[in-house]
């Protein structure tokens, strides 16, 4: 196939034939795939190589083998192997499996020059199974609980606002709680859920947004006082709001869960320097409930001062490159896929977080 791009080949004086050519197109191809690959970690470009092999048969074990052990020998090899376009098809469908689809976007714009082959858009889950069993029904009202200290929290202000924002695009009514002490979160909270439980048949969604400093378990007030996490849990749950049983109930956690750091950025809570009847249909206690966290269990969380918190940031980013095309948990899936490739630095040692997810969702949450 090396030969595909020229005319014919000419002898070099020594006998053999003159390599061929590398036309520029192909070289700009190359270039580009390079810049894309470059941004695979180790681990990713193996995956990479091993999808490529089931997505196209003519990327070959033995060519692999051969070229493919890099970032830059990897783009050869699909600039020798297809046109533009085919190599824009296949980049697409591995990175899609690996899944990268942060680095989508720079390939979903198609050259100018090349016809583009068309192949099958995914569609979300939800328009390939029918009836409504598949996804949450959130036409009603979506009402959200954002409560956020910022005393002691360089930052925080840039929360608030990036969470009202994104709440907003997601046509949640808001109840806003500042800096509150202990009784007055637990008196707004349960105001805010009692104002639920009035309001039953018209309610679609509940999400509580809790930002501070805080411990496993715990989130702290602005004047150290702690509230457990469990507790806030609880009073969402099917016994203590009927009015959210079978629907969504989404928490973001935006605070620290211990003091651990994962030597690889800037913590959150701490702004770089340490922030029945049998004929009755039953249910679990707990059941529809989606939570995230900012980092591990025990694991300190990260904000800058400047920008704010790592999550907050990243997940209103993904927003304005998504929107809502994204189950609940995919979207986050990406969100953390962005912050574990991250590098971040505290006082001049490296530090890395992964978010985490627990879900008890029993349909996909589209916003």
């Amino acid at each position: 196939m090396e030969g595909s791009l020229g005319s014919g080949r000419r002898s070099r004086s020594d006998g053999q034939p003159a390599p061929a050519k590398i036309s520029s197109a192909t070289e700009e191809l190359q270039s580009r795939l390079q810049e894309t690959l470059d941004l695979l970690s180790s681990q990713e470009l193996r995956s990479f190589r091993d999808h490529l092999k089931k997505v196209e048969p003519r990327a070959s074990q033995v060519k692999l083998e051969l070229e493919g052990h890099s970032s830059s020998g990897l783009a050869g090899l699909l600039a020798k192997l297809y046109p533009p376009a085919a190599a824009k098809r296949v980049l697409v469908q591995v990175l899609e499996l690996l899944p990268r689809a942060d680095l989508l976007p720079r390939w979903q714009s198609a050259p100018t020059d090349c016809p583009v082959i068309p192949r099958k858009i995914p569609k979300r889950s939800y328009d390939c199974v029918d009836g409504e069993l598949d996804h949450y029904d959130l036409r009603g009202r979506r009402e959200a609980f954002l409560m956020c200290v910022k005393k002691n929290r360089p930052g925080a202000h840039q929360d608030v606002q990036l969470m009202k924002d994104w709440l907003n695009e997601c046509k949640f009514e808001q109840t806003l709680c500042i800096d509150p002490d202990k009784m007055d979160l637990l008196g707004k909270i349960t105001s805010f859920r009692d104002g639920l439980n009035e309001i039953k048949d018209d309610i679609a969604c509940c999400l509580v947004t809790l930002m501070s400093h805080g411990e496993e378990g715990f989130i702290k007030m602005k004047d150290g006082e702690k509230v457990s996490l469990e507790d806030i849990f609880e009073m969402f749950n099917n016994k203590n709001c009927p009015a959210l049983q079978e629907k969504p109930k989404i928490f973001i956690i935006q605070a620290c869960r211990g003091e651990r750091r994962d030597s690889g950025v800037e913590t959150d809570d701490e702004p770089m320097d340490l922030d029945d009847g049998s004929e009755k249909k039953r249910l679990p206690t707990f059941s529809d409930y989606f939570i995230i966290y900012p980092t591990q269990a025990d694991h300190v969380a990260l904000r800058d001062p400047r920008t704010g918190s790592v999550m907050i940031k990243e997940m209103t980013e993904v927003f304005k490159q998504y929107g809502n095309k994204w189950h609940i948990a995919d979207f986050f899936t990406i969100v953390n896929n962005r912050v574990v490739h991250r590098d971040f630095n505290l006082c001049n040692k490296p530090i890395k977080i992964s978010l985490v997810m627990e879900s008890t969702l029993t349909k996909f949450v589209y916003f």
